[in-house]
């Protein structure tokens, strides 16, 4: 039996630019992936997925997240059309979990996808997020904090850990470490935890079940929940995986 379900939705836009990959190693080494495309159009869409499929194998094989996701940050920072005044191309929030047998579950991430961990019915939230509302928090004069939706880290920006840390006080890419012990996995992006977020729930009353009807659970949940509050939900994607079992 598969130990990991993804489940998307559309939400209000023209394009899943959401992408998922899984990626088994020699060994034993898997990598779990998600990414949010940032934008609605077809290039977005068609690289997002192909730039998951090679994280997960980078990582897996790398048997470590954050060496995985930074090979894969440095080598599209290189490209020249990223370069200069009109510098340009596809860009996507990313996460990506590997385990690895005997070793902790490693986790790392650029933008404001989340991943969480859920032991024996207490979830626990691994990332934090790169947007403006973590660099500007809310206050008395501000009470929303800066834009929850204006990212300040993603692969395929050329910024990197040194420009982020004076600009915005933390690096392009972020990691958590898990010690080996069972557990599952919620890999999420803004428009599958946000509604929920905003609406007061608990996730982990969601994830029950096999991973693919916790996966379903949540992105179906957060869109009906969009719906009420916004009446335009965004893309909505989760990766559940049972781990260790």
């Amino acid at each position: 039996m598969r130990n990991y379900g993804t489940f998307q939705a559309i939400g209000g836009r023209d394009n899943q630019c959401d992408a998922t990959a899984v990626h088994a190693a020699p060994g034993g080494a898997r990598a779990y992936v998600l990414l949010d495309g940032i934008g609605d159009k077809p290039y977005v869409r068609d690289w997002t997925r192909t730039a998951a499929r090679r994280l997960a194998r980078s990582a897996a094989q790398l048997l470590d997240a954050s060496a995985g996701l930074r090979g894969e940050y440095i080598r599209y920072a290189a490209q020249p059309d990223r370069h200069g005044p009109w510098g340009a191309g596809p860009t996507a929030c990313a996460v990506v979990a590997v385990e690895a047998p005997g070793q902790p579950l490693t986790v790392a991430w650029c933008g404001d996808v989340r991943a969480y961990w859920l032991v024996r019915g207490t979830l626990r939230r691994l990332t934090q997020d790169h947007n403006l509302r973590r660099v500007f928090p809310p206050c008395e004069t501000y009470p929303q904090g800066g834009s929850r939706h204006a990212v300040t880290s993603c692969l395929g920006s050329v910024n990197g850990d040194e420009e982020l840390m004076r600009e915005v006080r933390h690096p392009a890419i972020e990691t958590a470490t898990i010690g080996a012990e069972r557990g599952r996995l919620l890999l999420a992006c803004d428009g599958a935890y946000e509604p929920h977020e905003d609406a007061g729930h608990q996730l982990s009353d969601l994830l029950y079940g096999t991973p693919a009807e916790a996966a379903r659970r949540v992105v179906n949940d957060a869109v009906a929940t969009a719906l009420t509050v916004t009446h335009r939900p965004d893309n909505a994607t989760a990766l559940v995986a049972d781990l260790y079992a």
